[in-house]
């Protein structure tokens, strides 16, 4: 099989739940260093986790403000960034639609109160519109 194949039926076999009802205001583009999209929703919305998995990382960055990282299994990763609240601790398990965090603003890079939300596979990143509905 052809590493595409592979590739898209290990990020196939994996059900993502939409972590919040938005719109997309930026979309993936890697050429920019854009590795996800921007979700803009309404003040104090929950964010929900994509799939099962465990947090990986739940903190502060200057960039991106309040973020959380879940690795899922079958080595994907999905990244939430700019909360104003985060609501699960490193190597706790959440299932697919549990609420993770809160929207908002947080962090040099953001604009607005939105989600920040990217998908990566294997240490590469993927347009997360090619797998969740938003």
């Amino acid at each position: 099989a052809s590493t595409a194949n592979i590739y898209s039926e290990q990020l196939e076999a994996i059900f993502y739940f939409t972590p919040v009802s938005g719109i997309v205001s930026s979309p993936y583009h890697p050429a920019s260093d854009h590795y996800g999209v921007d979700l803009v929703a309404r003040d104090n919305e929950p964010i929900k986790a994509a799939a099962e998995g465990t947090i990986i990382f739940s903190g502060w960055t200057q960039e991106y403000g309040y973020s959380m990282i879940i690795q899922h299994r079958g080595g994907v990763l999905s990244v939430y960034k700019h909360n104003s609240e985060l609501l699960e601790k490193v190597g706790n398990f959440v299932n697919a639609g549990d609420v993770i965090a809160i929207i908002g603003n947080t962090g040099e890079l953001t604009d607005g109160p939105h989600l920040h939300f990217e998908i990566w596979y294997n240490g590469n990143p993927v347009d997360p519109e090619e797998f969740v509905s938003f």
